[in-house]
């Protein structure tokens, strides 16, 4: 069977999860009732506009769909845990692994699957063309992006701080049961704000094409051109570092574990992704551990030695430079 819509994607999904959907003041809930273990899946939608997802949920059996969808939309939103498959036609498998993400897919097809056992926690964003037309063009006009300014089903493993910091918002607000329409349709608003910001505010930005070869400078001013090769190593070494973001390696064993130098590689890393290595790291760390406050009792403690901070006072002054408030003021806002 081939779906053919978003929401029949969306329905064969939570078949394969033996989820049944519960509507409550403003959203729905997807669960097994007699499995409560497998985990919850919490949607806030507006019917062709935009849906929101919030999920943490287990596989229960291997299960897989295969797609051919003629929407186009923008997909984004963090995965705190979890790594999915998938195939589109004519490309190569690709994987979703903790890390945030950004697509604007046109009539993808292709096929996911999902193995039992597998874990999944993170947050989803997705805008259908019919807002942009129905709502974004006429009230905004040009003063928003549009999907066709983007290329069409490349996935940028990156958001900015800003936009991560706006889905923990959507998260927070979740958790407290305070996500009603107003603050959906204002928090969808903020998102495509800030990613018009982005994209239009520098030639070089998070939504630039990762798979073209790029120049880039070295030392005095010294440019070079990164070859495919080069390019295949930075992308290597971002995997690296989202999947040891809490304990990461070092620039110079990263360097050795991906065969570039540490000149290159750090330069090459900035140029790519617009981000430094360690500040990549510690986005990935910050954005795990606002996550924590937010569903978990765990200790402050208990939370900097999660994310990879052996001293609590160091993980307490980068969540501060981070958010602007500390830890605890972050985690009663949940209240």
């Amino acid at each position: 069977m081939v779906v053919k819509s978003s929401e029949a994607f969306y329905e064969a999904f939570f078949s394969g999860l033996s989820f049944s959907a519960k509507k409550q003041d403003g959203f729905t809930i997807y669960q097994n009732a007699a499995r409560p273990e497998h985990g919850f899946i919490v949607r806030y939608s507006k019917r062709n506009y935009y849906d929101i997802f919030l999920g943490d949920y287990t596989i229960p059996e291997d299960f897989g769909i295969t797609f051919n969808n003629p929407s186009v939309h923008m997909r984004f939103g963090m995965v705190y845990s979890g790594v999915t498959k998938f195939r589109l036609i004519n490309e190569a498998v690709s994987s979703f692994t903790p890390s945030s993400f950004f697509v604007v897919e046109n009539h993808p097809k292709g096929r996911q699957v999902w193995h039992k056992g597998q874990h999944f926690h993170g947050t989803e964003v997705t805008i259908y063309k019919p807002y942009f037309e129905e709502v974004i063009c006429p009230a905004y006009g040009d003063a928003c992006v549009s999907l066709e300014e983007f290329k069409f089903n490349i996935t940028y493993r990156y958001l900015p701080l800003e936009l991560l910091k706006v889905l923990h918002q959507i998260e927070r607000l979740s958790e407290a049961a305070a996500l009603n329409i107003l603050q959906l349709d204002s928090k969808i608003l903020e998102c495509l704000a800030l990613i018009t910001a982005e994209y239009r505010g520098s030639s070089k930005n998070a939504f630039t094409d990762l798979h073209r070869l790029r120049q880039i400078t070295l030392g005095q001013g010294r440019r070079i051109n990164l070859s495919e090769q080069d390019t295949k190593a930075i992308r290597k070494a971002y995997e690296i570092m989202t999947d040891q973001a809490c304990s990461p390696p070092t620039i110079e064993h990263l360097s050795t574990l991906v065969g570039l130098n540490s000149q290159k590689l750090k330069a090459g890393f900035l140029a790519i992704y617009h981000t430094t290595i360690w500040e990549y790291a510690n986005t990935i760390r910050m954005s795990m551990a606002a996550n924590l406050l937010m569903t978990t009792d765990m200790s402050i403690k208990e939370i900097a030695e999660k994310v990879g901070y052996a001293h609590t006072a160091n993980f307490i002054n980068r969540f501060k430079e981070t958010y602007h408030t500390t830890p605890n003021k972050f985690r009663k806002t949940k209240d």
